[in-house]
Order: structure tokens, then sequence, then C-alpha cells
């Protein structure tokens, strides 16, 4: 179990979905994260370089079917992270409870 940390990078809603669903998988593509997200694409980006520059994220160029593709995966320091955020949250719920 990870230790209860509160990560205020990762408390922003769209990064804590960012977060989330690169969690769940080894990596997600760009495009499938903007249409999950429903955002834009610069919004998004902005998102993504602050996971990057904290090194939660790694960024990995990719070519398939012919095009470029961004795919993009939880660094072992940003599993950690999410997985403390999420910790937090949950003592926060339960102390409320």
């Amino acid at each position: 179990m990870p230790d209860a940390v509160f990560d205020e990078l990762i408390h922003a809603p769209q990064r804590l979905r960012i977060c989330a669903i690169a969690n769940a998988a080894s990596f997600v593509e760009f495009g499938e994260l903007q249409a999950r997200l429903g955002v834009s694409k610069s919004a998004l980006s902005k998102h993504i370089a602050q996971l990057v520059a904290s090194g939660y994220l790694d960024e990995e160029h990719v070519t398939r079917d012919g095009r470029a593709r961004l795919r993009l995966s939880l660094t072992p320091k940003g599993r950690k992270a999410y997985r403390g955020h999420t910790a937090a949250l949950r003592n926060i719920i339960a102390a409320e409870t």
C-alpha cells in the first residue's frame, strides 16, 4: 500500500483523469486521451507537459499505420504519486463518514 500523500499536481481534474487512464494500461495514445477527456489538443498538451516535466509521465513517439503517434505511460514515480494521491483521497473520504 503506498503512502497516502496528497499531490497538488495530480489533483487537477484533467491531470487526475490522465493519471487514472494511464494507470489502467501500459500506455495510452494522445488521440485516445483527447477523445476520452473531451478536451482540445492544446489543453491536453499543457497537462501532459506538466506531468512529463514532473517525471510522472513518459512520452514515446511511434509510427502506427503510417502515422506518427504519441504514446504516454506513467513512470514508476508517477505510478507511486498517483497511488499515493488516491490513497490520500480515500483517507479524506473515510474521515468524513
